[in-house]
């Protein structure tokens, strides 16, 4: 796992320092208010490789039984382009041994007990 940056920037991209964007999520402090931002706290862990955060925050109906994220895989950037009701649509900005790809996804949210879940995605495409 990628060292936790504290009061550096937060990779979800938001502008602020992570110990108060996704840091507070990733440690249970708070919940996701809403899909993005639950969508930019999950961005946030496969950067930083926690992966615990990954697995609590996927719909217990379509999660897989672990999540093993890809080691040569390094995130790089992400760009939310919108943010309606229960779907999100951003590009997610990779490198992978060295060679530089996007995943773009809209995905689909939902509540449950008063908590975000991801459910699934409803697009994708991957382009190196």
């Amino acid at each position: 796992m990628t060292a936790f940056p504290g009061a550096g920037p937060c990779p979800c991209g938001s502008g602020t320092v992570y110990d108060a964007c996704c840091g507070r999520l990733h440690r249970g402090a708070a919940q996701a208010a809403t899909p993005e931002e639950l969508m930019r706290s999950r961005y946030a862990a496969y950067a930083l490789g926690d992966t615990d955060h990954v697995w609590r925050t996927w719909h217990p109906r379509t999660r897989p039984l672990t999540v093993t994220p890809d080691p040569e895989v390094r995130w790089t950037g992400l760009v939310v382009h919108e943010a309606t009701g229960d779907e999100v649509e951003f590009t997610a900005s990779f490198e992978r041994l060295g060679q530089p790809g996007r995943l773009h996804e809209r995905s689909v949210f939902a509540q449950r007990a008063g908590r975000w879940f991801y459910v699934e995605a409803v697009t994708d495409s991957t382009s190196a």
